[in-house]
């Protein structure tokens, strides 16, 4: 059940999600919502992190794309947060709270503060199963290579051999924002339209962020996850470059290809569910 404990905002299944605070490893509270559900009948298995992409949100990419619903029906507890100036989160002011290191550290923090356990030999439900999208799937990659005791499974969507927000236009993006036109690059303008689908984006902080995730490259073959990676994309999804690079570098890594699916669209496919599912399992 779920059982409110601070946060705001509103979710579908209020009667059951449980909004919390975190403090952070780093020593100052990031002030990021985190939110959790659990199964009415829980299996014995770990919890389930899910990690949203860029300019998205745990609602939009979890909750409103039915995952939270499908994987507590199927007896998975789950835990979600918003990355920082995302969602219910604060926007920081500094420049530090956004670089990756920083957030996989906020990632560590909120799996200490619900109770997540290293895996032990015996005990079902220690560990963290994992699955992120898009940037999810970035910080995801990052965080099982360096939590390898930690992260038992790790379902990785849209992912890419490297980061879509690395070749991000930010001049052009911060002049399309005070008025000017809108930027020539594709990819700055696409990451751009998505950022704004959501009307309660600060669009300001989240180009902070940017700037923040620029000085710590993506790296996937200095750092690889050892534990199972199931990587998923669209077969039209422009920004999954180089799933099999990712795969011939994860010793466990298999792929999972959505025909018809493009970045936009591959987080609503049943298929994706139901593949994410039958491999956590």
């Amino acid at each position: 059940m779920w059982s409110p404990v601070g946060g705001t905002g509103s979710y579908p299944y209020d009667e059951v999600m449980d909004h919390r605070a975190m403090h952070s490893v780093e020593g100052d509270d990031p002030q990021l919502s985190i939110v959790r559900s659990d199964a009415l009948a829980a299996v014995p298995a770990p919890p389930v992190l899910l990690l949203h992409g860029f300019g998205s949100s745990s609602r939009q990419n979890w909750v409103d794309t039915g995952w939270v619903r499908f994987l507590n029906d199927a007896g998975r507890n789950v835990i979600m947060m918003d990355l920082p100036a995302h969602g219910e989160s604060a926007a920081p002011t500094g420049a530090g709270a956004y670089v990756p290191s920083r957030i996989r550290a906020d990632i560590l923090q909120v799996l200490a503060d619900e109770q997540v356990r290293p895996l032990r030999e015996g005990a079902p439900t220690s560990g963290v199963d994992v699955v992120g999208y898009s940037l999810g799937s970035r910080l995801a990659w990052e965080f099982g290579a360096t939590q390898p005791e930690l992260v038992r499974r790790m379902v990785l969507g849209g992912p890419g051999r490297s980061d879509p927000l690395a070749t991000f236009d930010l001049e052009g993006a911060e002049r399309f924002l005070a008025g000017g036109p809108v930027t020539q690059d594709p990819v700055t303008a696409d990451l751009l339209r998505m950022a704004q689908l959501d009307p309660g984006n600060d669009l300001p902080s989240l180009l902070a962020m940017i700037s923040a995730v620029k000085t710590e490259p993506f790296d996937p073959q200095s750092a690889v996850p050892s534990m199972p990676v199931l990587l998923v994309a669209g077969d039209q999804d422009a920004y999954a470059v180089g799933l099999d690079d990712l795969q011939a570098w994860a010793p466990q890594a298999t792929i999972t290809r959505l025909p018809g699916r493009n970045h936009s669209n591959a987080i609503t496919s049943r298929a994706f569910k139901l593949a994410a599912l039958d491999f956590l399992a």
